[in-house]
């Protein structure tokens, strides 16, 4: 079995499903913190949040996390200083930063140097728990899904290459409309309500009207369902549905 040395010399193997990977979130004990620790929790990981970075350094320490989810923005030691700190216990861990969207390009791309990823608010949930898995994977500290594919009728998806297909002919989609189409795929045959939908893809500060969820899906229609029977439908009154297209 493949092993990853710690910083002490010892080793430890890579967990073997999602359920055992440890994340800490660095959040400045923001109401989108406690929301993101909700998301990371109902992916069966075990979670451990701090309000500012001396807070971060002393859970890092005691916790190990397999990553850690960093505000930029925090109160005293700002995200940079926590990074370095945490690097010098744990070289390895990885980082994904979470930034202000009016964050100058250069800053950005100083906080992803290094292999590490940065999302920009307002941002997704459904994005947060992807680029986590991407940063876990290539650091080993999780082990590839089985399920990382859905599959609904004729339609996949795969979660981790982000590629989409149907009847074996490739889809190109945008990460926004990559991300409606996986909870909609995560949904089959279950109804979901616009506000439940801007909520999961967007994010819950989105601050959008539910109308762009009805521009999205006419997106993801001509995608999917152009020139094919249909997959994706709507229920008046009640939102949208996905499943197999009927045969003959």
């Amino acid at each position: 079995m493949t092993t990853i040395a710690s910083p002490q010399g010892r080793t430890r193997p890579p967990h073997d499903d999602a359920s055992a990977v440890r994340v800490l979130v660095v959040g400045g004990g923001t109401p989108l913190a406690g929301l993101l620790s909700l998301a990371l929790r109902a992916e069966g990981w075990e979670v451990r949040s701090a309000a500012d970075g001396d807070e971060a350094v002393r859970r890092a320490r005691d916790f190990r996390p397999d990553a850690v989810v960093l505000d930029v923005m925090l109160p005293g030691m700002d995200g940079l200083a926590v990074l370095g700190r945490l690097r010098h216990d744990r070289p390895e861990v990885p980082v994904l930063f979470l930034a202000a969207r009016d964050a100058g390009g250069d800053r950005v791309a100083g906080l992803t140097a290094g292999g590490d990823d940065c999302v920009t608010k307002p941002f997704g949930l459904e994005e947060v728990v992807a680029r986590l898995r991407g940063l876990l994977r290539r650091s080993r500290a999780v082990a590839p899904r089985a399920g990382s594919v859905l599959r609904v009728g004729d339609l996949v998806l795969d979660e981790d290459s982000r590629e989409v297909s149907r009847g074996g002919t490739g889809i190109h989609l945008t990460a926004t409309e990559f991300e409606l189409l996986r909870f909609l795929m995560r949904n089959p045959g279950r109804v979901l309500s616009k506000p439940q939908i801007l909520d999961r893809v967007w994010s819950y500060d989105f601050g959008g009207q539910v109308n762009v969820v009805e521009l999205y899906i006419s997106y993801l229609r001509r995608k999917i369902d152009a020139g094919r029977p249909p997959m994706i439908h709507t229920r008046r009154g009640a939102g949208y549905l996905l499943k197999p297209a009927a045969s003959g």
